[in-house]
């Protein structure tokens, strides 16, 4: 008798239909649960009008109005506050043995992280856009084109891109959701001391020399010289140019390390 040797279910299932049923399950929780989104919408728009009208007459920003110098700058700091909910999402599936019931499915291990990924960072998306309309309805002004404009916007979603792994890889590493939830703490001291609300030439020069070179900073600037053009190049001291291509870099970079750490730590389960 001829034995017939077993396939291998997860060689033989397709990447693609995976990734697209997972997230379409996240997406499913999501549009169940509105209040989700809801609340992710609600709090980067506070942030808005609060920086717009309550400190905005505070804050000195050279010849550059506050409402452009600000808008960029709390743009990319809502990313990353709206991809908190990937680290507590993340860890109840994990804590919750989701994870483990899924790997004795016929799919894929790298479809059950990209699918996550790819639905969180719709959900951050559509943060992102009532956030833009919002801050033009409330005064912010495009001084260069529309082609810039749309550049900015793309470097928003990719660093959105890159604080989802963060976040998986947050989720993945915490024990609980509640500590999940104390980790993403990290995102309250790189927001601030950021030149996002304020100009790092105002900070103490011991901390300039980190505010300058880190991500949040880098990605506010160039999404400020992309949508305000010479007014900020003028206020920065460099031109959109280096701020883009170091931007690039920082979201690179925080991508492979995140996401790497974020599949190890999975497999290794």
């Amino acid at each position: 008798m001829t034995a017939v040797a077993a396939p291998h279910p997860a060689s033989n299932a397709r990447l693609l239909p995976s990734v697209g049923v997972l997230t379409g399950r996240a997406l499913r929780i999501y549009r169940r649960t509105p209040q989700l989104l809801i609340l992710r919408i609600v709090q980067s728009v506070a942030f808005l009008l609060i920086f717009r009208y309550v400190f905005g007459g505070a804050i000195g920003t050279g010849t550059m109005r506050y409402v452009d110098f600000m808008a960029p700058g709390l743009l990319t700091v809502g990313i990353m506050f709206a991809t908190i909910g990937t680290a507590l999402g993340v860890a109840e599936d994990h804590v919750g043995g989701l994870f483990d019931r899924l790997r004795s499915l016929p799919m894929p291990r790298s479809a059950v992280l990209t699918g996550r990924v790819l639905a969180d960072l719709a959900m951050t998306v559509a943060v992102l856009i009532p956030t833009i309309a919002i801050a033009l309805a409330v005064g912010m002004r495009l001084h260069t084109d529309w082609g810039s404009a749309l550049g900015a916007v793309g470097i928003l979603v990719l660093f959105g891109f890159a604080f989802v792994w963060i976040f998986v890889a947050v989720g993945l590493l915490a024990g609980s959701v509640q500590a999940a939830q104390g980790m993403s703490f990290i995102v309250m001291p790189v927001s601030f001391a950021s030149s996002a609300f304020v100009p790092t030439s105002s900070m103490p020069g011991w901390l300039q020399a980190f505010t300058a070179h880190q991500p949040v900073t880098v990605v506010v600037n160039a999404v400020r010289t992309l949508t305000q053009g010479a007014p900020a190049e003028a206020l920065l001291g460099h031109s959109t140019g280096y701020y883009v291509t170091r931007a690039l870099i920082w979201i690179i970079a925080l991508t492979v390390v995140f996401a790497g750490l974020a599949i190890a730590r999975y497999r290794s389960r």
